[in-house]
């Protein structure tokens, strides 16, 4: 990010007071805060109570990627991430016409691709595991769906590609033997790493505590995925090898999320990309529109990342059911940036923070915030 003296001034003066419209991406645009969207943000939502989604089927929704991608472009986003199944066919195989046809798209609209999520939860063939699974026949096609995942994030102008093993884990004790399930999935991590250094792309993978599996996933957390990562990174010698964190998996199981871009810089593991969502704590994977929860520790979060010198894309993932998607989107985009000025406006200060944080005293440093934050 760019935090110049010469682009801090500007917070008194091109973005004082709230920040919205066309001033939000001057915002980003001067202080080099990308921002990207998942395009299932700009889909159709369903859950379980609602099993054939929430979007009125009188309205004019096209639910196609075609779809998703106009309405990314509409809540005036400029990068987007996808899943690698919006390239393949029923038999999980590459479909190279959608790949031309989608990357078409996607420059039409002004898009940039930014990280290559690889779907491997959502096939009843992953429901015991995908990389993890006790079926060797399932591991080797979940690998090969995932190194294919890799190639086809080079080919689309990706820059980072992503493991989110939703489907591998646990739901009740003695289920599984966690050592067993975690040779395995770092024995695919290490070819993923590898193929994704060939092809000059980061990997990254993303910790949830649990949901869909209903005990535990098998990276629970994200300090659990550096320590993963740094072991992928031994094992391969390269350091390409990082982490994806979500902000709403944070507080599934209450962890502060500021302190993990610390102890990612002090263990030396990348941080690969940002999900930017809410979620209450200890909750469920919620994905509420950003901004809308806790926000001095969100604020907390965007310091971190700048203190921190993060320079990736911080991208929405976000299921707003009941919310027409590009209003949800672009609030989500608006929410975030205010929150982010507002970290900015701290950092300015940083020095003056780093004093009362030296004395310990939680008053002190709620003195240097508080007019900040509220």
């Amino acid at each position: 990010m760019n935090v110049t003296s010469k682009a801090l001034a500007k917070l008194d003066t091109a973005y004082k007071g709230y920040l919205e419209g066309a001033k939000v991406d001057r915002f980003f645009s001067d202080f080099g805060i990308r921002f990207a969207a998942g395009h299932w943000a700009a889909g159709p939502f369903a859950d379980r109570f609602a099993s054939g989604g929430y979007t009125d089927p009188a309205e004019d929704f096209d639910p196609s990627i075609f779809g998703q991608i106009k309405r990314v472009k509409a809540a005036g986003i400029k990068g987007i991430e996808f899943h690698e199944d919006v390239f393949t066919d029923e038999t999980f195989r590459k479909v190279p016409a959608l790949v031309k046809k989608v990357s078409a798209a996607t420059r039409r609209a002004g898009l940039v691709p930014t990280n290559m999520n690889t779907n491997l939860w959502t096939h009843p063939k992953w429901k015991l595991g995908s990389v993890t699974s006790g079926d060797e026949a399932v591991r080797r096609e979940a690998l090969r769906v995932a190194l294919q995942a890799v190639d086809v994030a080079a080919e689309v102008g990706c820059a980072s590609v992503a493991l989110w093993p939703g489907a591998d884990g646990w739901d009740y004790n003695f289920q599984a033997n966690y050592g067993l399930l975690l040779d395995r999935f770092i024995d695919a991590c290490v070819a993923i790493s590898r193929r994704a250094g060939e092809r000059g792309l980061a990997f990254g993978t993303e910790a949830k505590l649990h949901e869909p599996r209903e005990g535990n996933m098998v990276v629970a957390t994200t300090q659990k995925a550096m320590l993963i990562a740094a072991e992928v990174n031994r094992l391969t010698g390269m350091k390409n090898m990082g982490v994806a964190i979500d902000y709403g998996h944070e507080q599934m199981y209450g962890y502060e999320p500021a302190d993990n871009l610390y102890l990612a810089r002090r263990m030396g593991v990348p941080v690969v990309n940002f999900h930017i969502n809410n979620a209450k704590l200890h909750s469920n994977d919620e994905d509420r529109v950003a901004g809308t929860g806790d926000n001095w520790r969100l604020a907390d979060f965007c310091y971190a990342a700048i203190d921190t010198g993060y320079d990736g894309w911080f991208g929405e993932d976000q299921f707003t059911y009941r919310m027409e998607p590009v209003k949800a989107m672009a609030l989500s985009k608006e929410l975030f940036a205010n929150t982010m000025k507002k970290a900015l406006l701290i950092y300015r200060r940083r020095a003056v923070l780093a004093r009362a944080q030296k004395t310990g005293d939680a008053g002190r440093t709620i003195d240097v915030v508080k007019k900040i934050l509220t």
